[in-house]
């Protein structure tokens, strides 16, 4: 079980039987009353955010969750197809389960693939992958303005603003908590 003085962004609570990840929360001292802890939670099977109110002190449960390191192979329609590392066992994750990660999908990624109750219901990316730009307009000399960006379409088909003298091919460092452009790498 988890007090709510253990709440921290991504923390994996269980709360009616449902897996759910803590996106944000806030400490409340109000002057009248007891204190209370406001936050804002992701179901892990569903992608729905929701907001609940706990009081200071409350318990809330600890997901049966387990997480294996998997290699990304392929998509197979609205299947994606993962195999286990240890074991070379394969096993396909619907992508609603997989929303936030498609974008950084490669083939021969390696990341963790969620278990709740058995069943994969999601991933864990790395914090940075390093993607080709496929496409992306030519910076124009003179264009140089403090923080002037652009589009560039990476190789996953996600688009991110990139400074202007980004060009074609050249391999970025991308965040995959935000989706933005970190560096060149």
């Amino acid at each position: 079980m988890y007090s709510t003085a253990d709440f921290r962004r991504g923390l994996k609570v269980e709360i009616d039987g449902k897996p759910l990840i803590i996106v944000d929360f806030q400490h409340v001292k109000p002057g009248k009353g007891g204190a209370f802890v406001r936050t804002k939670l992701k179901n892990l099977e569903t992608g729905q955010v929701l907001e609940q109110t706990f009081r200071s002190g409350a318990k809330v449960g600890r997901p049966d969750m387990e997480q294996k390191f998997m290699q990304y192979l392929y998509q197979e329609g609205e299947q994606y197809v993962f195999m286990d590392t240890q074991n070379y066992d394969q096993i396909f994750i619907q992508a609603d389960y997989l929303a936030d990660a498609i974008p950084f999908l490669m083939p021969n990624i390696e990341l963790q693939v969620l278990y709740f109750k058995g069943r994969p219901i999601g991933v864990e990316l790395p914090v940075f992958v390093i993607l080709t730009v496929t496409q992306c307009e030519p910076g124009v000399k003179g264009d140089t303005a403090t923080g002037a960006t652009k589009a560039a379409t990476l190789e996953t088909g996600h688009v991110v603003q990139v400074p202007l003298f980004i060009e074609e091919g050249q391999k970025l460092k991308i965040d995959t908590r935000t989706g933005e452009y970190m560096e060149r790498a």
